[in-house]
């Protein structure tokens, strides 16, 4: 195989020496292992040897510790528990807020309702009730004198209960002995109390609830009173402004004489509005008049029937209607058996006719006597106009007085709104004065009990502790001591500084966490000569390589499979991965989605195409017509055209160009752009470089890993130089692989890992 990215140049010695044997490594102390880890075995042994200096400080300890819990006085510990939910009876509400919900109490309130159970007030009280001043446990004073005390009071450390007040000594027993705190998420209260007598304790809890609920009822009581006083005061002063208002509003309007009438109107305004109401009523009556005159009158002059309303109900209109309605039937009668000129013919006609202008006449005076009404009707109009408009001026010249009246009056309005809803306020506030049990804010739903287990000392982990802690620090002790001694002659056995030099390449590639990794070369090996596989020189030495034997492992253990674990637990060391190689190109491309798609299993993972094997890459595609790095170099194809995804995994993959490509297009910097695009999106990218016989080292090389696939019957030694080659060049790291992959060594997919 000819790599083009490595230099021209021969420099076999260094070769040489770089594949030289590493010298032996020197003797290691006793008390590590062949891996490198602390002999457990012996540390086990010198605690044994030891174990004198363990078991007496540890029996010391379990006594020491029995007798120190057995001396403390005990103290039993009670607890009573209040809810705080804000409870009101809803009769006790102002008026206006009984329909109203209360909001619930949040974490603030509760937490301000166990200051208030801490309270120095609270605390007299219980301290009062309970007579615990007159108890030796809660003043010091009444145990008498102890020198100790008073000699840490000297010195500072501690506080003589002579300088403090009886009081203060009493209340500073009583806070250390009380606890109160919330139930996380929720409403409740707890009260703790200890004591040494257990009954003392219970009662001195129940007390300090029952005295909690009692302060929040008298101030309720409290706040009801003072609000009482308040409003007697206030209720006072607006009676007295209310009837000043009153009394001018009634002067103002008899000086003014704007008397009230029906409706709370003033006179001048009701007549107003009756007169206006009486002339509508008029020009109703004028209208309706004309109208029926008219529509009579034009009905004869036309010679049409008389068919109005007020004709047809005239008496002695229907009379003649009934009279003619009996002419006309006897003429129709006659005219059966005699001719038109019979004389009984001629006088039905002529009776007919007469009727005719009696009805005619009729309707005339009805018409005239509706005119007649209207007549009067516009006459009782221009009236009323004339005394509407005398009202007009008359009001007119009252309307400032009137508006001054409305002034006074609101005042007086809003004085007296004022004082009903503070007589109101003021009988709610008497009324829950008067109550005796008023409700508190909170209830006591569990009452304290006596307890006859001591809640001080805890005896059983007091002496557990005491006994583990010693047994801990003295075998920690013991062991300290023996690790120390047996890392003593590490630095008297070190090795020289040459001998490690010489032994670099050998340690580098022991190190546990790269099983596949080749042998690590000393820097600044000089780059080696441009050659074929065939013309590897085989090694100066004669013993066989140290990898060798870890190659061989690896093709054992499933060599692919650790490949891509080491890859992957390397994270962002490994994050640029060249596979390369002397076997066939589609045997490079195999491993290198083999490899891929074991690694995407855990991280995001692209795979490059830098071979122009297309057909490969291609044929697992989603996308096999998608375009590649040269028609993105050429800029007729964006990044997100030319990464497809494969069919059997997660992997991302992208094509070196279709076929035919110029492959010259691979030689320009932007490539090297985009591959460090892909570095910082993907946590792997894998550059599927193949022979690399004509692409730059500095794409290939810069901050990368290779991987490299050998032909099935390269030989060792030329394995071994290859590697050291691939490193001199500028790879971080190189692992070769035992033997190609092939189509039918690869795994079906699974859970762990997908064939090409």
């Amino acid at each position: 195989m000819r790599l083009a990215f490595w230099r021209a140049g021969n420099d076999k010695p260094a070769m040489r020496r770089a594949m030289a044997r590493p010298a032996p490594s020197a003797q290691k102390p006793v008390a590590a292992s062949e891996s490198g880890d602390l002999d457990l075995h012996v540390l086990g042994h010198a605690l044994m040897r030891k174990r004198s200096w363990i078991i007496v400080p540890t029996v010391l300890a379990l006594v020491a510790s029995l007798a120190a819990v057995n001396m403390i006085t005990p103290r039993y510990k009670s607890e009573a528990r209040i809810l705080v939910d804000g409870r009101e009876n809803i009769f006790l509400r102002p008026t206006g807020e009984r329909n109203e919900e209360r909001t619930a109490l949040d974490a603030e309130a509760v937490t301000s309702q166990v200051q208030l159970l801490q309270s120095r007030d609270l605390a007299r009280e219980i301290v009062k009730k309970n007579k615990l001043a007159e108890l030796p446990e809660f003043d010091p004073v009444l145990r008498g004198f102890s020198p100790i005390k008073s000699l840490l009071a000297l010195i500072g450390i501690g506080r003589d209960p002579f300088s403090l007040t009886p009081e203060e000594r009493v209340l500073e027993a009583y806070y250390e002995r009380f606890t109160a705190y919330a139930v996380d998420k929720s409403r409740v209260m707890v009260v703790e109390f200890q004591s040494r007598d257990p009954e003392l304790a219970a009662r001195v809890a129940n007390s300090i609830a029952e005295g909690y609920l009692v302060l929040q009822q008298d101030a309720r009581q409290d706040q009801a009173k003072a609000a009482g006083q308040w409003l007697s005061g206030k209720i006072d002063d607006l009676r007295k402004k209310v009837s000043e208002a009153e009394s001018r509003v009634e002067d103002f309007r008899s000086k003014s004489s704007l008397f009230v009438g029906t409706n709370n109107t003033t006179l001048s305004n009701q007549q107003m509005g009756e007169l206006n109401t009486q002339l509508n009523n008029a020009r109703a009556l004028k209208s309706d008049a004309e109208s029926k005159a008219r529509l009579i009158k034009e009905m004869l002059q036309g010679g049409r029937p008389i068919e109005a309303s007020e004709v047809l109900n005239s008496e002695s209109i229907r009379r003649m209607s009934e009279q003619r309605v009996t002419l006309r039937a006897q003429l129709a009668e006659q005219s059966s058996t005699l001719l038109d000129g019979h004389p009984r013919i001629k006088e039905l006609k002529a009776q007919l006719g007469d009727l005719d202008r009696q009805l005619r006449e009729e309707a005339s005076k009805i018409s005239r006597s509706l005119e007649n009404d209207a007549r009067l009707a516009a006459s009782r109009v221009d009236g009323l106009k004339d005394s509407l408009e005398q009202l007009k001026k008359q009001a007119t010249s009252s309307n400032g007085q009137d508006v001054q009246l409305r002034a006074l009056e609101r005042e007086a309005k809003a004085q007296r709104e004022l004082l009903e809803s503070y007589l109101a306020k003021y009988r709610e506030a008497t009324a829950r004065e008067n109550i005796e049990a008023a409700p508190a804010d909170g209830r006591i739903i569990s009452r304290a009990t006596v307890s006859n287990t001591p809640a001080y000392p805890k005896k059983l982990p007091i002496v557990l502790i005491a006994t583990l802690a010693t047994l801990l620090l003295t075998s920690g002790a013991i062991a300290t001591g023996e690790l120390l001694r047996m890392t003593a002659p590490r630095a008297r056995d070190a090795i020289s500084p040459e001998v490690a030099l010489e032994a670099a390449p050998a340690i580098a590639s022991a190190v546990p966490l790269e099983p596949m990794r080749a042998s690590s070369i000393v820097p600044q090996l000089p780059a080696p000569p441009t050659v074929e596989a065939d013309d590897i020189p085989m090694p100066v030495s004669s013993e066989p390589w140290i990898d060798a034997p870890r190659m061989d492992h690896l093709a054992e253990a499933g060599e692919i499979e650790q490949v891509a674990d080491v890859l992957v637990n390397a994270g962002a060391a490994a994050r640029k991965v060249t596979v390369l190689g002397t076997a066939s190109s589609e045997s490079i491309t195999l491993t290198a989605l083999t490899l891929a798609r074991l690694i995407a299993q855990q991280a995001k993972v692209v795979v490059v195409d830098l071979a122009g094997s297309s057909s490969e890459i291609t044929a697992v595609s989603v996308d096999p017509a998608a375009p590649g790095l040269a028609e993105l170099m050429q800029g007729e194809a964006s990044f997100a055209q030319i990464i497809t995804r494969d069919r059997q995994s997660r992997v991302h993959l992208v094509s070196a160009g279709h076929p035919g490509f110029d492959r010259e297009q691979l030689q320009s910097p932007r490539l090297t752009l985009a591959v460090d695009a892909l570095l910082r999106v993907y946590d792997h990218v894998l550059l599927d470089a193949g022979t690399a016989s004509d692409l730059p080292a500095e794409l290939l090389t810069s901050h990368a890993r290779a991987v490299v696939v050998p032909d099935a019957s390269m030989a060792s030694d030329a394995r071994t130089l290859m590697c050291d080659q691939l490193k001199a060049v500028g790879f971080s790291e190189v692992t070769m692989l035992s033997k190609p992959c092939q189509a039918s060594d690869a795994v079906e997919p699974g859970p762990r890992v997908v064939a090409a």
